[in-house]
């Protein structure tokens, strides 16, 4: 279970001024069921996820969590630009834990997944957004979680539509191995994947155990 409490985020701007990306969601991501983040573009969808990962801290509230959960595929903040791919896939193998004798096993899974030919012992900064995304999502499906939280940006392969079935290929072996966050707003990948949704809407949050229940709703708002 993943439990979000009075959840609330600011940023600052470069002008010094407080922006509020939520302002006190509460909410309970239960076991066994795939949940979409929705809302519309600068809800604080992205911002969610890097929250319920841990890579951000919220500015008021908790989120409490029993399970294992993954870093939110799409984003790519992650990834170190003066390494190699290469180098990057060694790290987060240290960093999940691998033994040395399995490290070069999983470093070959997110090579060949990639697709990155020789690029992937080039340093990440000379990569295109596409070439990051590729790599990002190969790290993410190379290691076991409970939750994969999933960025709408995932997969974005530069606009190779090879690429692009691959990633969805890969999100339907995903969804039956374990659970599955979804910001998103693909009415497609809502109900593709999701059982319930967790709907943002002016910094707070609306729990739907329909995700097509959620999603209408959004759809009436996006609307009005």
């Amino acid at each position: 279970m993943i439990a979000l409490d009075d959840v609330h985020k600011r940023y600052w701007t470069n002008r010094g001024e407080a922006v509020w990306a939520l302002r006190g969601v509460s909410a309970t991501f239960p076991a066994r069921r795939n949940v979409a983040v929705i809302g519309a573009t600068g809800a604080g969808k992205s911002t969610l996820l890097r929250l319920i990962a841990g890579i951000d801290q919220p500015t008021r509230g908790s989120i409490a969590s029993d399970r294992r959960v993954s870093w939110p595929i799409g984003q790519t903040r992650g990834l170190q630009p003066n390494l190699t791919g290469r180098q990057n896939a060694r790290f987060v193998c240290r960093i999940q834990g691998i033994g040395e004798e399995r490290v070069g096993e999983r470093v070959n899974f997110v090579h060949e997944f990639s697709e990155l030919g020789e690029a992937f012992d080039q340093p990440v900064s000379s990569y295109s957004k596409g070439m990051r995304a590729r790599l990002n999502f190969a790290l993410s499906v190379a290691f076991d979680f409970d939750v994969y939280l999933v960025d709408e940006n995932m997969g974005a392969g530069g606009g190779e539509d090879f690429f692009r079935e691959k990633t969805r290929n890969a999100m339907k072996y995903l969804a039956r191995r374990a659970d599955l966050i979804i910001a998103t707003h693909s009415e497609r990948l809502v109900r593709s994947f999701c059982q319930s949704a967790l709907w943002l809407c002016e910094g707070r949050g609306y729990w739907f155990d329909s995700a097509d229940e959620a999603w209408r709703e959004h759809a009436r708002q996006v609307a009005a």
